[in-house]
């Protein structure tokens, strides 16, 4: 495949827009996870409830549209008013304050009151006269009137009701003309508005959850950024302890030199291929493991003691430069093979797939630059391999699948058959990611086909 052409077509983004996407990705995702187990969450989805419950709805309603007038503290307080202003009330009330009418009403209560009825007597006292007067006038109806009147109950009944700290907090309530700003309801709504409107919260709900999910997958299980070499361990971390680990080849033109070409600098892992003569074991394939005197050094590393893992993503950012051949991938340990080529410099092109002997297969690419750093991923599934450069897909492969845990493995390494040269692996990063069919998203797929399998069956 020819990157330069599905570089200019848009089809492979840069590494740089890559990297970007993928770190995006996992910044997204742990905000989110960040959130969901948040107690703001927890709060706007317990306001959430109330706030759409048909209770709180009906109460928002009948704060924000009833009437004052409309309601019970209403009417009794307009029914107080009108009762406590009525003239008769009022003449009532004036006639109870009034120290003669008030003698006059207790001389009414004895034997004399008889003699007002007379004029004799009338006319010889002046008390009796305007007892008299009172006796005859409307003032003194009036206070027959309301004396026993329903009118003057209900003004007693309203008095002491209107005196409760009760009926004083109900009417303050529905006196107030701003009475849902300053309810307990509005305050609810304001929190809940708040937090809905609050850039976490509106971030988590634009997140599809099937998105998440599948992003979970761009959660490192296993992480190096080459600060250190604590991850890497010469050799090829055979499963076999009877191979001599860390041998070459009769057929290469290097002695491997147990990690002493292999640095770790500037955040960057160079395996080095150089000039220089080393006698070391090689292996023969009619005589087995000979001595040999090499004409360059290089390096084989691998990180089995620091993880191995059966299915998931893979991922690293590799470069190399100079001759010779750099390979970059993933091995089981065993001497027959499979190993997965993330990165392989053959000295002429580049290549990713599949090394598995007669089975080996490999795909080609074309019109990469060397100088420059590209992501190279493998994915891992259940049913099938596939091989990444950025984000643009290269190789896939059904049923071609490992049976063992794996591990990275970085090496340099000279043919005989070819020019010698000194050349670098260069990796800035090396990354695992679990797999695809752990995603909870693959779970619950997973689980729902199992439960329509029982179901048809």
């Amino acid at each position: 495949m020819n990157l330069f052409t599905a570089r200019l077509t848009g089809k492979m983004l840069s590494t740089e827009q890559f990297e970007k996407t993928i770190y995006e990705m996992q910044a997204r995702v742990k905000r989110w996870r960040q959130i969901e187990k948040s107690p703001e969450l927890a709060e706007y989805l317990k306001l959430k409830k109330i706030v759409e419950s048909s209770d709180f709805k009906e109460r928002k309603n009948v704060l924000i549209s009833r009437k004052y007038e409309d309601t019970d503290e209403g009417r009794k307080m307009t029914m107080y008013q009108r009762l406590i202003t009525s003239r008769s009330i009022k003449r009532y009330q004036q006639a109870l304050k009034d120290e003669v009418f008030q003698a006059f009403l207790a001389f009414r209560e004895t034997d004399e009151f008889q003699k007002v009825k007379s004029v004799k007597e009338c006319l010889r006292s002046s008390v009796m006269r305007k007892y008299n007067m009172l006796y005859h006038s409307s003032y003194f109806r009036n206070y027959l009137k309301v004396q026993n009147s329903v009118e003057l109950r209900q003004l007693a009944a309203l008095e002491e009701e209107i005196k409760t700290d009760d009926f004083k907090t109900r009417h303050a309530l529905w006196a107030d003309r701003k009475r849902w700003q300053h309810s307990e309801e509005f305050k609810t709504e304001t929190r809940y508005l708040e937090l809905a409107n609050s850039d976490d919260i509106k971030f988590f709900y634009e997140q599809r959850k099937e998105k998440i999910d599948w992003a979970e997958l761009f959660r490192p299980a296993f992480e190096d950024h080459m600060e250190s070499g604590a991850n890497w361990k010469p050799g090829f971390g055979y499963a076999d302890p009877a191979m001599k680990d860390g041998h070459s080849r009769t057929s290469e033109r290097q002695a491997y030199v147990r990690g002493k070409n292999s640095f770790f600098v500037d955040g960057r892992m160079d395996i080095e291929t150089r000039e220089e003569s080393k006698k070391a074991v090689a292996w023969d394939e009619k005589k087995g493991f000979v001595e040999q005197v090499f004409d360059y050094t290089s390096d084989v590393m691998n990180t089995k003691e620091a993880f191995s893992q059966e299915g998931g993503m893979f991922m690293a950012k590799v470069r190399s430069q100079g001759t010779g051949h750099h390979f970059f991938g993933l091995s089981t340990g065993k001497v027959n093979f499979p190993m997965i080529a993330l990165y392989h410099y053959n000295g002429d092109h580049h290549q990713m797939g599949l090394v598995n002997g007669r089975k080996t297969q490999m795909a080609d690419l074309t019109g990469m630059l060397r100088s420059m750093y590209y992501v190279y991923t493998f994915r891992w599934t259940k049913n099938e391999l596939i091989w990444y450069v950025n984000n643009l897909e290269i190789l896939r492969l059904p049923n071609r699948l490992p049976k063992d845990p794996m591990f990275y493995l970085a090496q340099s390494w000279q043919p005989v058959k070819e020019k010698g040269g000194e050349g670098k692996l260069k990796v800035q990063w090396a990354r695992v990611f679990r797999g695809v069919d752990d995603s909870p998203l693959a779970q619950r797929n997973a689980a729902a086909t199992e439960v329509k399998e029982k179901a048809e069956s």
